[in-house]
């Protein structure tokens, strides 16, 4: 595939879009979903961690506007990547320099800051208190995009709805979003298109496929990593780059 060259906009003006942006997905309230821009819960979050998720955001999207060539497009938030991070198919760990492969300088050139609490009675698992959340399926996204030849600012990382939908009663789970969930999820995604301008369109999975195909976007799907999928990933990824 041919990649378009990435869209160019003044620094100024992206940052105004990008707020304007910021403050639509704050603005956002479900039942059983976590708003990670907005939403707090203390018995797993510091103190101030919406905000933190809320610079994480803007900050990786500042650094990718006019230099992506891609975006892939998963289906959801999960509560061990993007709950914590503020940032889809990225995971605390790799925030902290605690991943074996991606860095903070990857993410937006500065150290990054831990949402989750490390003395969380809740939070059990002892990496995960020392180390932050880690999320299987945002390491294999990364890697792949990094081993097809692109750099971190030329892949940008969304969710067709990009919040946490989760099981009620259990924050640290997380659930299929509803067709509504999908429908009111692509109003973001067309939102981010708008700053981003025009770029080739990767789904990860059938739900965020078939969402964008739906809505009449010419897209590329791919194969999601859960599941014993991640190999085939990879090689669909570098087949369609090629």
């Amino acid at each position: 595939m041919k990649l378009a060259e990435p869209f160019t906009s003044i620094r100024r003006i992206t940052t105004m879009t990008i707020s304007s942006f910021m403050n639509h997905l704050i603005a956002f309230h479900g039942e059983n979903t976590f708003n990670p821009w907005n939403d707090t819960d203390p018995d797993y979050d510091i103190e101030g961690a919406a905000a933190i998720r809320r610079k994480n955001l803007a900050d990786y999207l500042s650094l990718r506007l006019g230099k992506a060539k891609i975006l892939l497009v998963a289906e959801a938030c999960g509560y061990q990547g993007g709950q914590f991070s503020g940032i889809a198919m990225t995971c605390e760990r790799m925030l902290l320099d605690c991943h074996p492969v991606v860095t903070s300088d990857m993410i937006f050139r500065r150290p990054g800051e831990r949402t989750s609490r490390p003395d969380s009675p809740f939070i059990t698992k002892p990496t995960q208190r020392e180390k932050g959340f880690n999320e299987p399926t945002d390491s294999v996204v990364w890697k792949a995009c990094l081993d097809a030849g692109l750099s971190p600012e030329e892949f940008l990382l969304w969710n067709i709805f990009p919040f946490h939908p989760y099981k009620k009663g259990n924050l640290l789970t997380n659930r299929t979003p509803t067709d509504e969930e999908l429908s009111i999820g692509l109003s973001y995604t067309k939102e981010l298109l708008t700053l981003t301008g025009s770029l080739p369109l990767f789904a990860i999975g059938k739900k965020s496929e078939t969402t964008l195909t739906e809505a009449g976007f010419s897209v590329t799907g791919l194969r999601h990593p859960a599941n014993g999928g991640a190999n085939i990933f990879r090689a669909q990824l570098k087949d369609a780059l090629s």
